[in-house]
């Protein structure tokens, strides 16, 4: 083998090992965003549930049990969003 095949073959692996760490990077980046953007929704959604119900609460306080439960039942479904946005990243990432 000659030098300059040598290199030519260095060069080509060193591009390969490049364009993996990008990819992966990519995916890093994706899977950051995408669970961020999901626990930003959650957030917000959380905030809406928790004041409309203190809201509630302050104008019909013989209401407040019933109004209780519900709160927590939307809780607990707007908090999935946020692991399913956190699998979908993962699957994303490692797929």
């Amino acid at each position: 083998m000659s030098d300059l095949s040598i290199i030519s073959l260095l060069a080509q692996t060193d591009a390969d090992s490049l364009a993996a760490t990008a990819e992966t990077a990519g995916r890093a980046i994706g899977l950051g965003l995408g669970t961020g953007l999901a626990a930003l929704g959650t957030g917000i959604g959380v905030g809406f549930i928790f004041g409309k119900t203190i809201e509630a609460i302050s104008r019909q306080p013989d209401l407040a049990g019933e109004l209780q439960g519900r709160m927590f039942l939307g809780f607990a479904l707007t908090e999935a969003t946020v692991f399913y946005g956190f699998v979908a990243g993962l699957i994303a990432f490692f797929v």
